[in-house]
């Protein structure tokens, strides 16, 4: 009979602190046993973003009450547990090097094995819990650090397709939010905000629209937006507007960008327009509804199948650590207890830096 493998995941990588217990199921989807997610955005809302100092202090004082209260709701008993996950990277270093440290701590004290697991792996993994996905996939993931098409061939295996080559989308929703007035986080505040508003109120630039193949660029916008907050200064009702246009912009700019990415995926796999397959949306801007609609048909036209991750695992959280741990063990990817923290960690080593001056495209 196939063993059914449970495992604790531990994610520190940013400003939640995050753990959680999760087992396969013998149909290969998985069940979250806890899930226990502590934000610290009371912490850092008065700041219009992340302090990393006050950030891995937070992790310090809470780390042992979230790694024992998700024990302790998963109705497992620590002797249960297969072997402990924790994010490695990337993320903030002062952050990371909590939960790492508590993770390795965990494993060699019950003489388990570790995995050091990258914090994108656990995004790009994370709709298998809830379905059994096939690969080869394309990937969008879309989050606060990170934006970027990954051909993703199986477990460890990951291509680059396309990147931001500046800010991340998630980046751009909170930055466009913080000009809008709205509190930290921005990105949810926004698409609040856009659902009474005129999505053609203003019209806003498509950065590299036409070329660069599907990497993207987000940063010329706040610049976009920042010139048409200037024109209704006398009039803040006219925020939702932007916001609304702001908003349409960016599914103009995922729309297309995601139909290169698909002819692109099917022209490295060789996989005809006749076969359907997978298109994954993960990350915390995948959350958003209005990019969730708008991915949605496209992938009727391109005979794509879509799936996102359950909103709750969107975000940051140690559900997606665990399983990213899960799937590792099945390659025999076990980490020795001396593994650092990465603060930088692509999924794709041979990627090129699509970033800074003099960028070609």
């Amino acid at each position: 009979m196939k063993k059914k493998l449970t495992f604790l995941g531990i994610e520190t990588s940013c400003d939640e602190t995050a753990a959680a217990v999760v087992e396969e199921n013998l149909d290969g989807t998985g069940k979250i046993h806890s899930n226990v997610i502590l934000s610290q955005v009371n912490d850092h809302k008065k700041f219009g973003g992340v302090v990393p100092e006050i950030a891995a202090r937070s992790h310090l004082s809470n780390i042992e009450y979230v790694v024992d209260r998700a024990i302790k709701e998963s109705g497992k008993s620590i002797t249960e547990i297969n072997a402990i996950a924790g994010t490695a990277g990337p993320g903030l270093i002062v952050c990371l090097t909590v939960g790492l440290s508590i993770a390795k701590s965990i494993a060699a004290f019950l003489s388990k094995p570790f995995y050091a697991i990258n914090h994108l792996e656990g995004h790009a993994l994370s709709p298998g819990i809830k379905k059994k996905l096939k690969f080869p996939y394309l990937l969008l993931l879309i989050s606060g650090g990170h934006s970027q098409f990954l051909l993703v061939n199986n477990v460890n295996d990951y291509k680059q397709l396309g990147t931001t080559i500046d800010d991340a989308l998630g980046e751009a929703f909170d930055k466009t939010a913080k000009m809008l007035g709205l509190p930290y986080p921005g990105g949810k505040e926004l698409e609040d905000l856009a659902k009474n508003g005129d999505e053609d109120f203003c019209k806003l630039p498509l950065p590299i629209i036409n070329k660069g193949g599907c990497n993207m660029s987000f940063a010329g916008l706040k610049t976009a937006v920042m010139k048409e907050i200037k024109k209704i200064e006398s009039n803040k009702d006219n925020r939702k507007h932007i916001a609304a246009s702001f908003q349409k912009t960016i599914n103009e700019i995922l729309f297309r960008k995601s139909d290169v990415a698909m002819k692109k995926f099917r022209e490295v796999t060789n996989i005809n327009i006749n076969k359907q397959v997978e298109f994954v949306v993960a990350g915390g801007v995948a959350a958003n509804e209005k990019i969730r609609n708008n991915l949605k048909k496209l992938c009727k036209i391109n005979n794509f199948t879509i799936t996102f991750p359950d909103k709750i695992l969107c975000g940051d959280n140690a559900a997606m650590i665990a399983w990213a741990g899960i799937q590792r063990s099945k390659k025999n990817l076990k980490n020795d207890l001396d593994f650092l923290a990465k603060p930088k960690w692509p999924l794709d080593d041979n990627a090129p830096f699509m970033k800074g001056p003099g960028l070609k495209l």
